[in-house]
Formats: structure tokens, C-alpha cells, sequence
């Protein structure tokens, strides 16, 4: 996939994240792999209405190698999570409303109580509070990327990533289905968690 491609691509995601409100005016950013350098969107740009003029190529270092504006202030949490998991080529960094509440709420997504969500995430843990953009952030962060796709920031929002653009979005609609359904749960008293047997043969599914 060339260049003009991948922008279209993200752009249509973006789009898509935007229609569902995962993404509220100019929170979140995201990003793809492109050879050995990134593409990610610009500072102050809104992913459900992203244009082609909203991208920068940046390397590895966090410098920008092509394109007009300042790259993502979180560009080195989208960096560091394609350092440390090469089957990612893909992440979306946005502020949907129920993760964001467990996040905020200081609460994680752990416990097993959807089979989908067992099967997709295993979990989908909380990474302590960091300043936005700042490199205490991507450390908190960071340190989970080897074992989760997904990874909720403490008072922030969530992170995924994925080897394509579409996975990494449905993985995105499920994550905040998954925290809604949680958040009625409580409501009702609480989630009945499955057994570790039962989690154990949803694990072997994937064999």
C-alpha cells in the first residue's frame, strides 16, 4: 500500500471513530507504519475530519521526514509501541466516552465476563496517569504494549494497535461496547465473571 493509500485509509477510520463519537473534536491521533518511518496525523487535527493535509511521515526518532505541520504531541507513544511490537502497523489513540469513564474512574478492564473480550484482549489493563504528550506518559504506557493490543490511560483515554487499520477499529467498537456493558452491569449489581476453566477454553479457541 503507497503512501496516498494508507492517508485514504486512515482517513476513512478517523471518519468512521468520528461518526461514533469515539473521538470528540480534536482528541486522539492516529498513525500507521510506512516503511521505516511513520505516518501520523498532525497537532490540532480532529480524526472524524481528517483531510490529506492533516499527515506527516516522521522516522523513528520522532523527526518529521515529509509533509506540512507539527506531528501528534503524542507521537513517541505511537513510536514506542511500534518499537516494541513489530506485528503493529496500525494505532488509534482516541477519547471514547465509556473507556474514557473507566479510565478516568481509575478503574481497568480485566476481569472476564464477555467471551469476545477474553478471546480479542485477554485484558485490557490501565496504565497509571502521565501528562499528555509527555515522555512519563509513553513509560507508564509503553510497558504493556508487549503482552496488550489495547491499554487504557489513566484520566486520558485508550490506545490500540493491530497489524491492519480495520482490526485495530473493530477492536476499538468492542473495547467500548465491552466498557459500556461493564458500566450497566454495575447498575445491575455487578458482572458475573466467567471460571478460569471457562476462560481457559475460550484461550483454546485460538488454536
Amino acid at each position: 500500500m503507497d503512501y496516498r493509500e494508507k492517508v485514504l485509509e486512515l482517513i476513512h477510520y478517523g471518519k468512521l471513530a468520528g461518526e461514533k463519537n469515539f473521538t470528540p473534536g480534536y482528541s486522539g491521533n492516529l498513525s500507521a507504519r510506512y516503511g521505516d518511518n511513520v505516518i501520523i496525523t498532525t497537532s490540532g487535527s480532529a480524526n472524524g475530519y481528517l483531510t490529506e493535509d492533516d499527515f506527516v511521515v516522521i522516522d523513528f526518532a520522532g523527526n518529521v521526514v515529509s509533509g506540512k505541520g507539527k506531528p501528534s504531541s503524542e507521537k513517541f507513544l505511537h513510536l514506542d509501541f511500534y518499537k516494541i511490537r513489530p506485528d503493529v502497523n496500525y494505532i488509534i489513540h482516541v477519547h471514547p466516552v465509556y473507556l474514557s469513564a473507566f479510565a478516568s474512574s481509575g478503574k481497568d478492564l480485566t476481569a472476564p465476563v464477555m467471551p469476545e473480550n477474553v478471546f480479542y484482549f485477554g485484558e485490557i489493563p490501565l496504565a497509571e496517569y502521565g501528562l499528555p504528550g509527555s515522555r512519563d506518559l509513553v513509560d507508564k504506557t509503553a510497558k504493556f504494549f508487549n503482552k496488550h493490543d489495547a491499554v487504557l490511560m489513566a484520566n486520558h483515554g485508550v490506545i490500540i494497535g493491530s497489524a491492519t487499520l480495520r482490526d485495530a477499529y473493530m477492536k476499538l467498537e468492542l473495547a467500548e461496547s465491552y466498557a459500556q456493558t461493564i458500566a450497566v452491569c454495575e447498575m445491575l449489581g455487578g458482572a458475573k465473571h466467567l471460571t478460569n476453566e471457562q476462560v481457559k477454553e475460550i484461550i483454546a479457541l485460538k488454536s
